[in-house]
């Protein structure tokens, strides 16, 4: 353990750049911290650094020891901090980003047998409609779907991320006759505004035989809300294309109905996302594990499918 210290001396301190600093951040005196890099120093036979009465300097045997240690001592201390957690239940601040209306509908519900179960973490949960970048922005987890994941960031798949045509029922019956979609173009469509581009995508359409179709249809109104696009569907406004995660709960309770029902677009999957490490904090690997149980046991990802759930 006397040599873990000793790394973690060399590391701060050059990261800092100074014995001193590198004192504050752990807790120690410059003197402590200057002894325990000579230790490590005389046991590995090398200099590490170059010494003057203004600053600390790598050399080169340093610099290529910090860039095979750094990464290796987190490991450890990881390690070390998960295998004394064993003993107790996990512990600490949970921060997760998610989508305003999905994390409402569908994670927060989750939360009390989470906390049930897992009582000492503490949940921050940031609503976003947008992805995150985990490492610079801080989070643990994040949870969405329709765009790439970053390199060095793995994904547990959640559900299908199918969106769907809506109109409500008092729309469809004075609206002109819809067989195909080709019948779009003579209907009013409210559309939505990417929250990343500032624009209206263009999707495409397909069945389940495979087939595509573009969506040709007559810009009514350009929302940047999916939720304000269903209430506009809902009182009659015009046909919208939204997630099936948004209009879930409309279709459930019969205030909107699909158009064109054999037709959706895909947009991939909706993930639980985290780093790539293999040492995850305890924390966030038993979140992981839990969220993707309990979307199977509750059919999420039947229930969020244009294929097979309430919304096919």
């Amino acid at each position: 353990m006397d040599t873990l210290n000793c790394i973690e001396c060399f590391i701060r301190s050059a990261e800092a750049g100074s014995f001193a600093q590198a004192a504050r951040r752990l807790g120690l005196t410059p003197a402590a911290v200057g002894k325990n890099v000579a230790r490590l120093e005389d046991s590995l036979d090398v200099r590490l650094f170059q010494r003057s009465t203004r600053k600390l300097s790598l050399t080169e045997a340093g610099e290529y020891f910090l860039a095979e240690a750094a990464g290796g001592l987190s490991t450890l201390q990881l390690a070390m901090g998960n295998l004394t957690s064993l003993k107790s239940q996990p512990a600490g601040t949970l921060k997760v980003s998610m989508g305003l209306s999905f994390g409402r509908e569908y994670m927060v519900p989750l939360l009390g047998e989470f906390l049930k179960r897992y009582p000492r973490v503490v949940p921050d949960w940031h609503f976003d409609n947008r992805p995150v970048d985990l490492i610079a922005d801080g989070f643990d987890a994040a949870v969405g779907g329709g765009f790439d994941l970053p390199l060095g960031v793995v994904a547990r798949e959640l559900a299908p991320a199918h969106r769907v045509l809506l109109a409500s029922k008092a729309y469809l019956e004075t609206a002109p006759r819809l067989n195909s979609p080709a019948d779009l173009a003579a209907h009013a469509g409210i559309l939505i505004r990417s929250p990343q581009t500032g624009r209206v995508r263009p999707w495409t359409l397909r069945n389940r035989d495979g087939l595509l179709a573009p969506i040709d249809i007559q810009p009514r109104m350009t929302l940047s809300d999916p939720e304000a696009a269903c209430a506009a569907a809902q009182i009659g406004l015009g046909i919208a294309l939204v997630s099936v995660a948004h209009a879930l709960p409309y279709l459930e309770r019969g205030t909107v109905q699909r158009v064109l029902p054999d037709w959706y677009v895909d947009t991939g999957a909706t993930t639980l996302y985290f780093a790539g490490q293999k040492l995850l904090p305890q924390k966030t690997r038993v979140f992981v594990d839990f969220v993707v149980e309990r979307f199977k046991a509750l059919g999420l990802e039947k229930r969020l499918s244009a294929l097979v759930g309430p919304a096919s």
